[in-house]
């Protein structure tokens, strides 16, 4: 019986050399293939933490130099984060806050590389979305009215086409035409929450050109108007 065991086992072993003889380097080649893969997800991900927290603390740095009002020095931060954290969330964030500050201090030049920035780099919709409007209305505000709209035409996100809409109106209204005005109105009214206080800034230009936005049809005349 022992014997019998013996040549069983002897024929299992015999079978699983063969096995391995003949597959064995491609089962070998398949395991390195998915550990590398998985050592390579890993180490991409540490990376990108890594990245975050390095980014985090120069956003950090340079929030402190626009509260000190010390815009060299946020300018410098913001270049070094753009060399190094490119793709960092906070070095969209970082543009958008530089933006700002310089566009409260009149330097309209550094407002407008930061936005332009945002809007060719910026991989998250969101991030981009608010450039583009920011950099829309610095242009409209100089009165480049295509300039404007053509960054109104790149906003891919759904959830700004509220606030696209109201400023296409706005853009359609300074160049005197009305219906294009009126229809971008109409689109922005439609669109926003029926809850939102904006609606209402909305409906007070509809009415100033004569549309009751809350008619049937969208185009009655406001009363007193033509």
């Amino acid at each position: 019986m022992a014997n019998q065991l013996d040549l069983e086992e002897q024929e299992q072993l015999d079978q699983l050399k063969h096995f391995w003889n003949q597959y064995g380097n491609l089962i070998s080649g398949l395991l390195l293939v998915v550990l590398g893969s998985v050592a390579a997800w890993n180490g991409f991900h540490y990376w990108q933490r890594s990245q975050a927290t390095q980014a985090a603390g120069m956003f950090d740095e340079m929030a402190k130099s626009v509260a000190a009002g010390d815009m060299a020095l946020a300018q410098r931060t913001f270049s070094d984060m753009k060399e190094r954290y490119a793709s960092a969330t906070y070095t969209q964030q970082a543009a958008l806050a530089l933006a700002r500050q310089a566009s409260d201090k009149g330097d309209t030049d550094t407002a407008k590389s930061a936005l332009q920035w945002a809007v060719d780099k910026a991989g998250d919709e969101a991030y981009a979305a608010i450039a583009r409007l920011r950099l829309a209305n610095m242009y409209f505000d100089s009165k480049d009215y295509p300039q404007a709209l053509a960054l109104l035409d790149g906003v891919k996100d759904e959830s700004f086409a509220a606030l696209v809409a109201d400023r296409r109106g706005d853009i359609f209204a300074a160049q005197d035409k009305r219906q294009e005005a009126k229809s971008a109105y109409q689109l922005a009214y439609q669109k926003l929450d029926e809850r939102a206080q904006y609606r209402r800034v909305v409906q007070v230009k509809l009415n100033a050109m004569g549309v009751d936005p809350d008619a049937s049809t969208g185009t009655q005349p406001v009363e007193g108007q033509k």
